[in-house]
């Protein structure tokens, strides 16, 4: 089953109304939110990522101090944390956000980033044979919540107790020993012993958090959960992470296990995230939900993430770099086992789709594209940007995969969003428990054992060198890899459907450079019809397919527009 709507975009109702964790990203962190979230509220990143949106280099760790945590401890494990988020639903909400104290209430972007974490305060730096260390950001700029931050050794929980003798203050101008000894922090970063130097992991802001792939670069967003994203009757929430556990790891252990509160008007929650370094990060994500009141669209595993122009669409094309995004389709590996690629767009208008009715193998949004030539961007490598694979662990029953798309004439906001909504609705009281692996990754774990799209291109149809008649729009998908017959004497055929409109030139022929097949076709939209057409491609030979499955959201011009774009009728 497959949902889609687009819904208008005045003046009058502004990019927040809507909302799809957009955040200010030219840096890559997420930002935190006012007490009053906005959807306007999300602008910068954390400074501590720099300028040019690669990964953050911190200080060389060549101390073996460490964060010295407080109070004797107490039992921890994960069923407590369960019933600790179980026993908070049932209670009002709080909010988690105050003012900042003076020093750091007004700090600027470039005096956010002076502020740096001292090498030898690093988490679990006094044991030269651990794997992982940990460094806590300060809160300032946009990040108003205190988080609580704790160490667990032996199953016993010592909360860090905020110090700012463990930042460096740099040239921001702010005295630490004039701020509050109960301040907090606002969030955490793990580096790896393969490079101390670079992060591979940051939890910072609301419930976002990031890691890398095999290119060491940070990219696109997770969250712990999304709420009412993309409704029309609800502003959408975002719950915060308000407390964190980081179980220090025993030995050369080459993972960490982090536990974390959720909590928000709507809902609370307790999440275990086990982190391993390897070809990638790999997070297994344990969360237990817990509804404080009934849920208009609840988002499982979403993921966030920024596209503005492609090969497939150029309507923001002013910037004199050729593609920018950090993520160019959504892919799912339905139950029935067919495979999908959803190309992304940047709509004038809102766009939700709805994929499937029962939770899928996988999905993700990737960025196949990764040849530096489409992009040109020397600064922040949209072509190394990593992609992020959710992979189910239980059965999450009937839902269906959902996909919102804002307008963004701005890369620096994020405009997409994916995630898992169950179609049980969601009433308060009750558990709710998702077990899930996220891969951030150049390349997906999970392939199509058929051809994939490789390219999608859009541009005017019509026969070049004849007169146009009527308005048309040419689709151009490229599909390479799978056991596509190159050389063979087989007939190759595109099975092409429209939900409005009809369809003509169509053909399927053998692109030599790609090593694969190259499909096109145009669709002549209903006489002044604008509605969004969905469309639909796969390449077949006989009754077997060749090829994953293609979809597409197009939405056919006004007729004043066609007019425009139809020189040859002119």
């Amino acid at each position: 089953m497959r949902a889609t709507a687009e819904l208008e975009w005045s003046s009058g109702v502004p990019q927040e109304r809507y909302g799809t964790g957009m955040a200010r990203r030219l840096t890559g962190m997420p930002c935190e939110k006012e007490p009053d979230m906005k959807r306007r509220d999300f602008l910068k990143m954390a400074g501590a990522l720099g300028g040019s949106g690669l990964l953050p280099i911190s200080p060389l760790l060549t101390a073996t101090a460490r964060v010295e945590p407080s109070g004797a401890g107490e039992p921890f494990d994960y069923a407590w944390l369960k019933g600790l988020a179980r026993q908070l639903s049932t209670q009002d909400p709080r909010e988690h956000a105050i003012e900042l104290p003076a020093p750091i209430r007004n700090l600027d972007w470039d005096a956010y980033q002076a502020i740096q974490y001292r090498a030898d305060s690093a988490l679990w730096a006094d044991d030269p044979g651990s794997a992982f260390r940990a460094q806590l950001f300060h809160l300032g700029l946009h990040y108003k919540t205190p988080v609580r931050i704790h160490e667990v050794v032996d199953g016993r929980a010592h909360e860090l107790a905020y110090d700012p003798s463990r930042f460096d203050f740099g040239e921001s101008g702010v005295e630490g020993e004039r701020l509050p000894e109960d301040l907090g922090y606002a969030g955490f970063r793990l580096h790896h012993r393969d490079d101390w130097k670079r992060d591979v992991a940051a939890f910072l802001g609301a419930s976002y958090f990031r890691a890398v792939s095999d290119s060491m670069q940070y990219g696109m967003s997770a969250r712990g959960l999304a709420v009412d994203t993309a409704s029309a009757s609800r502003e959408e929430e975002f719950p915060d992470f308000t407390r964190f556990w980081l179980e220090r790891p025993e030995g050369d252990e080459e993972s960490v296990i982090v536990y974390a509160l959720l909590e928000s008007a709507s809902v609370t929650g307790a999440y275990r995230f086990v982190i391993r370094d390897r070809e990638g990060v790999a997070m297994d994500v344990d969360a237990a939900l817990y509804p404080r009141r009934a849920i208009e669209r609840l988002g499982v595993a979403p993921l966030t993430s920024m596209y503005m122009v492609g090969e497939n669409d150029r309507d923001a094309n002013w910037d004199w770099r050729p593609e920018i995004h950090d993520s160019d389709g959504l892919s799912i590996h339905a139950d029935s086992g067919e495979w999908i690629w959803r190309p992304l767009t940047n709509p004038k208008h809102l766009r939700f789709n709805a994929f499937g009715e029962r939770a899928p193998r996988g999905f993700g949004l990737l960025q196949r594209d990764r040849d530096f030539d489409h992009y040109q961007d020397d600064g922040v490598f949209y072509d190394r940007r990593p992609g992020v694979w959710v992979e189910p662990k239980n059965d999450w029953g009937e839902g269906s995969v959902q996909l919102v798309e804002l307008p963004t004439l701005d890369e620096t906001f994020d405009n997409i969003v994916a995630f898992w909504n169950p179609a049980e609705p969601t009433r308060p009281g009750e558990e709710m428990l998702f077990g899930y692996r996220l891969y951030w990754c150049d390349t997906s774990p999970a392939q199509p054992s058929l051809a994939r799209c490789v390219a999608t291109r859009t541009g005017l149809g019509g026969v070049v060198g004849q007169r146009r008649e009527y308005f048309s729009w040419r689709f151009v998908v490229d599909f390479a890899g799978g056991p596509m017959p190159l050389g063979e004497d087989v007939e190759v055929e595109p099975v092409i459907e429209a939900s409005a409109g009809r369809v003509e030139i169509t053909s399927a022929r053998p692109q030599e450079a790609i090593e694969g097949y190259r499909a096109m076709f145009d669709v002549v939209p209903p006489d002044d019809g604008t509605d969004p057409i969905t469309l639909r491609l796969y390449l077949k030979s006989g009754d077997r397919p060749l090829t994953e499955t293609w979809l597409y959201e197009w939405t056919p011009p006004p007729a004043e527009e066609r007019e425009l774009r139809n020189p040859g009728h002119l």
